[in-house]
């Protein structure tokens, strides 16, 4: 196989094929996977069928199930849409922004029985194309679209993939189990009762 072919993935396609190759090893080069997501340019044309926006709340839009090995997932924030404060659950995650900006901000995690206000590390806007890193033991995020005029989809890599994460109050530091679920798979959209009570991270 030609090295260029796999450098420089061309569509969303290609992305995901090399991805499959990549996590076909059992370890995981962070900053190759993170090389690799930030090579592909977004071409709406590749993704616009898995970026379905609802009204009220951001969706969770799966693209693809990785073997098994992570879950490919589309993110459409409506203007002003923003998750909670939320773990990982020991995975990798990446995201990758298509379209429009997102901001980003690093919390502690909460210590013991804290009650008080979570202590914020760090914040950053994330720019079309860019690639942002997180897992557990760089901390906690939050994950907003601060636009009141224009969308943001961002393109999430989770690996292993999760069914359940935890939400964090940023008042008191007190912490929910909530379910993962997807607005849609593949481009279609999921049965409405599986999404009624989501809490989307």
């Amino acid at each position: 196989m030609e090295q260029t072919e796999v450098m420089k993935p061309e569509t969303l396609d290609d992305l995901i094929k090399i991805l499959h190759n990549i996590f076909a090893s059992d370890s995981i080069n962070v900053e190759e996977v993170q090389n690799i997501m930030e090579s592909y340019e977004s071409k709406p044309e590749d993704w616009k069928q898995y970026a379905i926006f609802d009204k009220y709340r951001y969706t969770r839009n799966l693209v693809d199930e990785g073997n098994g090995k992570f879950n490919l997932i589309i993110l459409c924030w409506g203007e002003g849409h923003g998750s909670s404060i939320h773990d990982h659950t020991n995975s990798h995650c990446f995201m990758k922004m298509l379209q429009g900006q997102l901001k980003e901000t690093l919390f502690d995690w909460p210590e013991g029985k804290s009650q008080g206000d979570m202590v914020q590390k760090s914040q950053r806007i994330l720019q079309e194309n860019k690639v942002a890193y997180i897992n557990d033991s760089i901390g906690l995020h939050r994950v907003e679209n601060g636009s009141h005029t224009e969308g943001a989809i961002s393109l999430h890599l989770y690996s292993p993939p999760f069914q359940f994460c935890q939400t964090f109050d940023q008042r008191t530091g007190h912490r929910n189990t909530v379910k993962m679920t997807f607005w849609s798979k593949f481009g279609e959209r999921t049965p409405i009762e599986t999404t009624v009570s989501q809490e989307n991270n």
